[in-house]
């Protein structure tokens, strides 16, 4: 399904360092350490219209992985319990009647020279905007195999979502776009398959749906751990491993999975049809019951979703 047209929110109510402000009044001094040298971290978190109230997913599971991510890069951040209280506040005061999308940072605000983690004075932000579709799900992504690597996460850790290490993700999505694709797909340092630019990818082989392993140079997706859990219950046989580029040409069906693109599936890779060039029935199958969940017509994933 895909959701309707956002209507841009006008100056939403936002949190920055302890104050609420109009958003274009939250303002950081150019010489800001983060954004200097990219030294931050931070979630996507979507908020579902139900047509009475908002369903924000997952939301506690996307906040302790940004406690765990700003304690790995040496920052400090309000507890879990408090970043969801700020949340559900920003939500609140803003009282959007459409799909939304919330944007909670960890960043280091000080405004010191030097790329270094430590005696640098840490910030917190939290806004939100109004999100459709970040890709479409109603038609398949043609994509490719980027040039760029998937940053190795012994270099900036990848299942951080550290603000720099977007650089890399910029760069492999300008350039599928540049070259008339909708996506890329990133290869690591192994060559081994990755995952896209801002998403974790499936495929399906003989029935059985394959994701790259946490081993892989990959984020740690919220939604890709929702998408094992269905799997699981739907009864779909499930193997996280490393996956060579070539199995890609091979899949039966592929689709994307992530808190921005949700579950979207892929026509083509490499100008090369995945299966028959249509969504595939398992992959049909599990993005209807993720769809049912988040906008919360399915009971069974209640406590996914948390209401404002």
């Amino acid at each position: 399904m895909t959701s309707a047209a956002p209507q841009p929110l006008a100056n939403p109510l936002s949190y920055l360092n302890g104050e609420w402000k109009p958003l274009g009044e939250c303002l950081v001094p150019i010489n800001t350490h983060a954004l200097q040298y990219g030294t931050g971290c931070f979630e996507g978190i979507r908020g579902y219209w139900s047509g009475t109230r908002l369903n924000l997913l997952l939301l506690r599971q996307h906040f302790a992985r940004l406690h765990r991510n700003a304690g790995m890069l040496l920052m400090s951040c309000p507890s879990v319990d408090e970043m969801i209280a700020i949340a559900r506040d920003c939500v609140a005061r803003n009282a959007p009647t459409q799909n939304v999308y919330l944007r909670p940072v960890v960043f280091k605000r000080g405004t010191s020279l030097g790329p270094v983690l430590v005696n640098v004075a840490d910030g917190y932000m939290c806004y939100l905007q109004a999100l459709g579709d970040y890709l479409d799900t109603s038609k398949g992504l043609n994509v490719c195999v980027s040039s760029w690597r998937r940053l190795a996460d012994n270099a900036i850790p990848t299942r951080s979502k550290a603000t720099g290490g977007y650089l890399n993700s910029a760069l492999a999505k300008s350039e599928a776009v540049l070259n008339g694709f909708d996506e890329a797909i990133f290869l690591n340092d192994r060559n081994q398959v990755c995952e896209g630019s801002a998403e974790n990818i499936f495929l399906v082989r003989d029935g059985v749906l394959v994701t790259p392993d946490r081993t892989a140079d990959i984020l740690e997706g919220i939604t890709r751990q929702a998408i094992l859990q269905l799997a699981q219950d739907l009864g779909i046989p499930v193997q996280e491993r490393a996956v060579a580029r070539t199995e890609l040409y091979h899949a039966d069906e592929i689709f994307l999975t992530g808190t921005g693109c949700q579950v979207s599936w892929v026509k083509s890779i490499d100008k090369r049809q995945v299966g028959a060039g249509a969504r595939g029935p398992l992959t049909a199958k599990i993005q209807t019951a993720y769809e049912n969940a988040v906008y919360g017509r399915e009971p069974t994933y209640a406590e996914w979703l948390t209401a404002v």
